[in-house]
């Protein structure tokens, strides 16, 4: 499904498997050395530099995602930096995804970290499903003994969801027709997933102060709060209704990286880093056998300021090489409209691209004055042998160009690509 779509069945039943602390679990299995400790992965050891997943030891002592190092020093003196590993947390994520499925195959990956099961047509497999849960944490301990996970059962996904977040870490909750209020009665608006602190505001201001009264509030309440059909979505997640069990297709792909200090002072390593950030959109683009017509591309600077721009082509493109050429003869466009040197000043600190309006490979014609159909095969071929073969085994230009520069980024996001692209897999 690419849309929302509303199902209201009275014997639904969904199953969300949440992994605990995750990408410093993976550490501490991989590392027994690091058991037991506050640990925080970062990408880099430096004492700015960002906490991305703290163990469940280190928060406990008030340590929390995006912390920086020094600040996280502050509160919890034995915290232990380690730099992440991004290939190895998809790849123990693929062993997750591999279990899940031999119960459920329609189990579905919601990020690196999440997945969700959808048992309504299994309910006669599986009648008892807080046993089958207990299977599933039984089969991931056996394969990644040090891993956790915690499982809310319920009617929908939302709330299925929520049970993950009321016992951690280990936990295993379900939130039935007749539980829910005695559930919700521990929360407050900005427990639930998809509340902040603006729609927290806005539901007091209409009477709803806490998850009970806003489950129990009508449809038309809801509407006023969220401003239209928002409101009625809340409205059927917390009364059992499934309003999010779909997957959306691409509808854009990005890459990006934050500066160290080293790349900052050197125009060539950016330029260099330009070129791996179009070679790995290349790499997805042939992957999901689609061309784009629109590329983005953006700098943000120390000072706060920032650039940026769109373009649209009029024949789709795959190759890291022609995207780079339509972005450097917009950088240079600017560059020389303002006279700048350069764009890739030291003040620079994030660059990136976005792909989309995408086209599928056997869609895309060709005209009769620059016919790339040969190049485009060529393409598929070089990553068939590499599939087969190894990476390294043939290479494009574009990735022996300071290859360095490109390190691995870790990301909690969207998990298409894993099942798809081997290379993410591979150290």
């Amino acid at each position: 499904m690419g849309s929302n779509t509303i199902r209201n069945n009275p014997n639904a039943l969904f199953m969300y498997v949440d992994m605990n602390s995750y990408f410093a679990s993976c550490e501490q299995q991989d590392f027994k050395e690091l058991r037991g400790k506050p640990i925080g992965v970062c990408a880099g050891n430096h004492a700015s530099a960002a906490i991305i997943a703290p163990s469940i030891e280190a928060k406990k002592y008030g340590v929390k995602t995006g912390m920086r190092l020094n600040d996280a020093r502050l509160i919890c003196p034995l915290i232990k930096p380690v730099n992440g590993r991004p290939y190895r947390y998809r790849q123990i994520h693929v062993d997750i995804m591999n279990i899940l499925k031999s119960y459920c195959p329609e189990a579905r990956a919601r990020s690196i970290d999440e997945a969700v099961l959808d048992l309504t047509a299994y309910r006669w497999v599986y009648p008892d499903a807080k046993e089958l849960a207990r299977f599933i944490k039984e089969d991931i301990k056996a394969k990644h003994d040090f891993l956790t996970c915690s499982i809310g059962i319920a009617p929908n996904s939302y709330l299925s969801k929520i049970g993950t977040e009321l016992q951690k870490p280990d936990g295993l909750i379900e939130i039935t027709r007749e539980n829910i209020d005695e559930h919700f009665a521990r929360l407050e608006l900005t427990d639930l997933t998809g509340i902040a602190k603006a729609n927290e505001r806005r539901l007091k201001l209409i009477g709803i102060n806490n998850p009970i009264e806003m489950r129990q509030a009508s449809p038309a309440l809801l509407r006023k709060a969220f401003g239209g059909i928002v409101g009625h979505y809340w409205y059927c997640r917390l009364n059992f209704m499934e309003i999010d069990g779909y997957e959306n297709p691409y509808r854009s792909m990005s890459t990006g990286r934050t500066l160290s200090r080293n790349q900052r002072e050197s125009k060539e390593k950016m330029q260099s880093l330009l070129i791996s950030l179009c070679t790995r959109l290349e790499q997805r683009l042939v992957k999901q056998k689609v061309f784009c017509k629109e590329v983005s591309f953006y700098i943000r600077y120390k000072d706060f300021t920032s650039w940026d721009f769109n373009v649209k082509f009029t024949t789709p493109v795959q190759d890291a090489l022609d995207i780079r050429k339509y972005v450097e003869h917009k950088i240079h466009e600017f560059e020389n409209l303002n006279c700048l040197p350069t764009i890739f000043t030291n003040k620079t600190q994030h660059f990136g691209l976005v792909v989309k309006n995408f086209i599928e490979a056997k869609y895309v014609s060709y005209t009769l004055f620059e016919n790339k159909m040969k190049q485009d095969k060529l393409r598929m071929v070089l990553y068939d042998i590499k599939d087969r073969f190894g990476r390294d085994k043939v290479r494009k230009a574009t990735e022996i160009i300071s290859p360095g520069e490109m390190v691995d980024a870790i990301g909690f996001g969207s998990v298409k690509d894993v099942q798809t692209n081997n290379y993410l897999l591979e150290e």
